[in-house]
């Protein structure tokens, strides 16, 4: 947990927050990476929170190097997901605010074993398995219908 999340919730409790995130649809040969996350054990995109002073493209960029080795892209912004609620297994409850972006391999090796990362895989969009978050099933729906700029 980021430090500034720590904080924040030191004073507000397990209180309903918004909270800033950016993730990454990562392409390569046409299959997005998905990541098994250590902390439920969902499939979803590679991504996290933002530190203070980044920018979301930066903590795109940043959290997929980190989560899987991979050194990526920015091709462009697939859209911005507000509209979703999320209660942690500690009970925290957020409404994240999740940028999404359109991302491409430039570098690095796919590398599984972080702390936060159970598997990684490369799906066909087309036979991608359950999500555990719906901001990233709306995503990907937005993708294979290749809407960009997208807010909901």
């Amino acid at each position: 947990m980021p430090d500034y999340i720590r904080w924040l919730r030191q004073q507000v409790g397990q209180a309903p927050v918004f909270l800033n995130f950016a993730g990454a649809c990562v392409l390569h040969h046409d299959q997005v990476l998905l990541q098994r996350r250590s902390d439920d054990g969902c499939w979803g995109l590679p991504g996290g929170a933002l530190e203070l002073g980044e920018s979301a493209e930066e903590a795109a960029v940043r959290e997929v190097a980190e989560e899987t080795g991979l050194e990526v892209q920015v091709d462009g912004l697939l859209g911005v997901y507000t509209k979703y609620r999320h209660v942690y297994p500690n009970g925290d409850v957020t409404q994240p605010i999740t940028v999404f972006f359109r991302c491409s391999v430039s570098g690095g090796q796919l590398t599984e074993g972080g702390s936060e990362t159970q598997e990684l895989r490369f799906f066909a969009l087309s036979a991608l398995p359950p999500l555990g978050h719906q901001q990233h099933t709306d995503a990907l729906e937005d993708l294979r219908a290749g809407r960009t700029g997208v807010y909901r």
